[in-house]
């Protein structure tokens, strides 16, 4: 499948390592593609969970996905800062339907302040013994948190000095806002 140009409208698929249907974003505006890379942003963006139940994102949210890392960044755009929300996940792929990803459960966010909190370990546990996530599964997981800690660190990547203006920035050019 070709990679969308800018300015176009992507979907976002999210499963479990089971194969179920997590959650689904329908349109995200595509910022940025490269042949390892995409920056897109979602804005009032519908989200359906996989019991049904639909909402819609509150904020502007640069969303960072990349083919070789296991996890996947979301940059919040809050009015007491940028909030960044980061799932442990699986490098995304991109067929006709949709950019998807397996989320393995443990996400880091990093509040306006710096402050990092590791979320949601015991429900990385349970659907690890229920999936039976395999042994290079979790140590390819527990290497990636160490390599997103150090780009948080460090303000690395999505992290860095002036990529949220940035992507921000061209997101306002290309949908005229």
């Amino acid at each position: 499948m070709r990679m969308p140009k800018e300015g176009e409208f992507v979907s976002i698929q999210s499963y479990k390592h089971d194969g179920n249907l997590h959650r689904t974003w329908r349109d995200t505006m595509v910022l940025k593609t490269s042949e390892q890379s995409l920056i897109g942003l979602n804005d009032h963006t519908l989200v359906t969970e996989s019991d049904g139940r639909r909402w819609v994102t509150r904020e502007p949210a640069i969303v960072y996905f990349h083919k070789k890392y296991w996890f996947n960044v979301v940059a919040m755009i809050r009015e007491k800062g940028v909030s960044y929300y980061c799932n442990l996940a699986s490098p995304f792929v991109l067929d006709e339907e949709a950019l998807k990803y397996i989320d393995y459960d443990l996400d880091i966010k990093v509040f306006p302040d710096g402050e990092k909190r590791l979320l949601d370990v015991d429900e990385y546990e349970l659907h690890s013994k229920l999936m039976q996530y395999p042994n290079n599964i979790d140590y390819i997981l527990k290497e990636n948190v160490k390599i997103l800690v150090d780009w948080i660190n460090n303000g690395k990547g999505p992290f860095s000095k002036g990529y949220v203006d940035i992507w921000y920035n061209r997101y306002k050019q290309l949908s005229h806002k």
